[in-house]
């Protein structure tokens, strides 16, 4: 059986960065369960799983307008020190707006603080080295509810 739509596919994989920095990875633990075509995945990911079957393995480059786009500038800027309410702040450190996006500091002065919204992965190419341990039918009602359920999945 193929990953198309709508089928439920576990795999195993390790994601790295052009320089080979592993920064994600499945190994340790239960294969990532999701269903194909919905929007679980990052596109450039869906897409490098199309087609692929149980006991596949390959690798998959995704670039960053697949996924997780390319770093906006406007999604950066400058907030005065005052704002984190005499808190410490140092670079690296992330926090929640009010309006619940969660940004990460990226520069620190005497008085002001850049913070960056993008997401940490934005700009980066990806490359994952994967593993198909899986593949089956997803039920209606997981197809409804867009996401797997039992093993491996969401559990209601």
């Amino acid at each position: 059986m193929e990953i198309t739509k709508h089928k439920v596919a576990a795999i195993h994989y390790t994601l790295t960065d052009n320089q080979g920095n592993v920064l994600d990875s499945s190994s340790g633990r239960e294969p990532l369960h999701y269903i194909q075509g919905i929007g679980n995945l990052i596109l450039g990911m869906e897409e490098g799983l199309e087609g692929k079957k149980k006991g596949d393995k390959f690798q998959i480059k995704v670039s960053p307008e697949r996924g997780y786009g390319l770093k906006d500038p406007a999604m950066m800027q400058k907030v005065p020190v005052t704002a984190f309410g005499g808190e410490k702040v140092q670079v690296g450190m992330k926090f929640q707006t009010n309006q619940g996006q969660v940004v990460t500091v990226t520069e620190v002065s005497a008085d002001t603080v850049t913070v960056d919204a993008n997401h940490e992965l934005a700009g980066v190419e990806l490359n994952f080295d994967v593993e198909v341990m899986e593949v089956r039918n997803a039920t209606a009602e997981e197809i409804s509810h867009g996401h797997v359920h039992g093993p491996g999945g969401h559990h209601h």
